[in-house]
């Protein structure tokens, strides 16, 4: 087989798996988008020209969002292949640190200093990320919801056992994510496409029976159908929208299968399945109105219909699954960029380091999940509250990617400016028509991102304030150590690894250890981990060596944001005087700073108690860098803020 054929196989192979895991959201909202669109709280009338109306209001959007904006586009905006509004965020403040960037729109800037403009990007990314989490509680409710929902259509006399059986369903999910994203998704690729295949198949057999439905794709039936809303046109848009839910998952998943498959697996197989199961239910409607109650699940013949709700639960645990997986990847690169604290992360995955699980993330979703699903109780009282964080994230996506295409791809700025400007026109036109829902739900969202927004700049100011006292308090750490290498202190044959946050101060733990053992360590290693703001770092550039006296080196490790930091296996790269390290004579020294809230600090006194209490349940570091526990003395120090 020569490098071309391989080259193919191994496309449709990326692609394959893409179509089971990025497109699993985007590709069950056929279940419940036509029944919003007419259903009571959208005012809009059942009949003819509305019909054909929404379906081409849903193939125009989807063709303008998911395929020109984020096929084409976005997906262009990588960073070293990962994509995500973290990944996003890190590319454009990127932009920022370049010295060009200052020169190279000089109206902008003079505005506009790079620091204020870094920390306005910091504080979208921030957002971004806070309404990802609010679409990975919603996502998996809404989706598992309007799938076992078919069973009233089925088998009414189980109307009741809708609720029960998907909250057992979210469950048993949620509970076997501890086996790792390749162990719950071996599957998902051949399903997602009996499910893509099921809807167009259906779709196809809907439209031969009133073909006349495909005029719909004419864009004048989309402009007639919006301009006759009038005022109630946001609440119409509000509902064509769930259409494109799942967008971003194209964008966030990008590392796993690269641009390339996704491409394919859009414009080859997803993009035309779903226009022809909107144009399927466009044709039942049309000769059945009656069946807009339902109009997913009574596209199929009866004897069907059980199997239709079986295949789309399978679909719906695979959307869920895509977006508790981008949880988790979100949560790790949050916790590395610094704006949540250390967590415990387990890799389930021996070959794929992006394969993680969470247990906290994991749990805590599973219970905003479950509390979402028993509040609003159906699919539909959901939908009100689904627009919201989706919207928001393409909105703020949009304003992030025009430093990318102003200072990276070198776009002219009345070209960058167009281009995001009419993006941006669209995202906020449906964020608007979303937000029109915000008293039935669409609070729920905006509430659950104002916490997260508020946990996560809490815990990176207390940080940098935290290391702004320590500096001051603290002892000069080239001073100290020029001295202690020259006194008499006895030492012991053994290397002391100190786990430092920065290298201007005296480590506690040192401190510590020469005050009350009186003995230093014949080697004393000063490291700090550092996270960069690429995902992933080479090896071969992991780890910096300076001696800064006899018997004392400082060592600096440097890990992409997508990495995860194993201190005692970069320490086995290095060699000290010629000697390489012995990890069985490494002792694990760790300072844990217990925090102590004061009046008349850098923060507000409720900020302060809130980043104490995040700082006590923050992950052990033992678990953060994989230090073996037998090797680690942990010395605590009262910081007070």
């Amino acid at each position: 087989m020569d490098s071309s054929s391989i080259k193919k196989s191994s496309l449709a192979a990326l692609a394959l798996g893409a179509i089971g895991v990025v497109y699993g959201d985007i590709g069950t909202s056929p279940l419940y988008t036509m029944q919003v669109i007419f259903s009571e709280s959208t005012g809009v009338p059942l009949n003819t020209v509305n019909i054909m109306g929404a379906i081409s209001s849903i193939f125009w959007l989807l063709t303008f969002v998911v395929t020109f904006k984020y096929v084409l586009l976005i997906l262009r905006a990588h960073n070293k292949g990962e994509g995500g509004v973290m990944a996003l965020l890190s590319l454009a403040l990127s932009t920022l640190r370049r010295p060009e960037t200052a020169s190279a729109d000089h109206h902008l800037s003079s505005q506009t200093s790079p620091d204020r403009r870094a920390g306005v990007l910091l504080m979208l990314g921030v957002m971004g990320a806070a309404l990802f989490y609010g679409d990975s509680v919603l996502t998996p409710a809404i989706s598992v919801l309007s799938a076992v929902e078919g069973l009233q259509v089925a088998a009414p006399a189980l109307a009741a056992q809708v609720l029960p059986i998907s909250i057992a369903i979210l469950i048993g999910l949620f509970s076997v994510q501890r086996l790792g994203t390749h162990t719950v998704g071996r599957f998902f690729g051949p399903i997602v496409i009996v499910w893509f295949t099921a809807l167009a198949s259906i779709g196809v057999w809907q439209i031969a029976q009133a073909p006349e439905v495909l005029q719909a794709i004419q864009p004048h039936y989309a402009w007639q159908f919006l301009q006759a809303r009038g005022a109630g046109v946001f609440i119409a848009i509000g509902a064509i929208l769930l259409a494109v839910t799942g967008a971003e998952a194209l964008y966030a998943d990008m590392g796993h299968f690269g641009r390339p498959a996704i491409q394919l697996a859009w414009l080859g197989l997803v993009f035309p399945c779903l226009t022809l199961n909107y144009l399927g239910q466009g044709a039942l409607l049309l000769l059945h109105p009656e069946a807009v109650s339902n109009p997913f699940y009574l596209s199929f013949p009866q004897p069907l219909q059980i199997a239709a709700v079986i295949l789309a639960t399978l679909a719906t645990i695979i959307a869920s699954q895509a977006v508790i997986s981008g949880a988790f990847s979100m949560t790790r690169q949050a916790i590395q960029l610094g704006f949540l604290p250390r967590m415990r992360i387990i890799h389930t995955s021996a070959s794929e380091s992006g394969q993680i699980y969470i247990p906290a993330v994991n749990w805590v979703l599973l219970l905003a999940v479950m509390i979402v699903c028993l509040a609003f109780q159906s699919s539909s009282a959901l939908a009100s509250a689904y627009g919201i964080a989706v919207t928001g994230t393409m909105l703020i996506t949009t304003v992030l990617s025009f430093f990318i295409m102003r200072y990276r791809w070198q776009f002219a700025r009345w070209l960058a400016l167009l281009l995001t400007g009419v993006l941006a026109v669209v995202d906020s036109v449906l964020l608007g028509s979303a937000s029109m829902k915000f008293m039935q739900g669409g609070w729920f969202p905006v509430a659950l991102s104002v916490l997260l927004i508020l946990l996560m700049t809490t815990w990176k100011k207390g940080r940098g304030v935290l290391l702004n006292t320590m500096t001051r308090h603290d002892p000069n750490l080239n001073h100290f150590i020029q001295s202690v290498a020259q006194s008499s202190v006895p030492r012991v044959s053994r290397t002391a690894v100190y786990m430092v946050s920065h290298f201007e101060t005296v480590p506690q733990a040192l401190l510590h250890n020469l005050k009350h053992n009186q003995v230093l360590h014949q080697r004393n290693l000063l490291v700090n981990v550092s996270f960069s703001d690429v995902p992933y770092m080479n090896a071969l550039e992991r780890a910096t060596v300076k001696q800064l006296a006899d018997g004392f080196w400082q060592v600096q490790l440097y890990y992409g944001f997508m990495q995860h930091a194993d201190v005692p296996q970069a320490l086995l790269a290095l060699t000290l005087d010629g000697e390489a390290l012995d990890p069985f004579t490494n002792s694990y020294f760790l300072s844990r700073d217990i925090i102590v809230p004061d009046v008349g600090g850098a923060m507000c006194h409720w900020r302060d108690q809130l980043f104490s209490v995040m700082s006590r349940n923050a992950s052990s570091a033992v678990e953060y860098f994989n230090i073996p526990a037998n090797s680690v003395i942990e010395l605590g120090s009262r910081v007070q803020l």
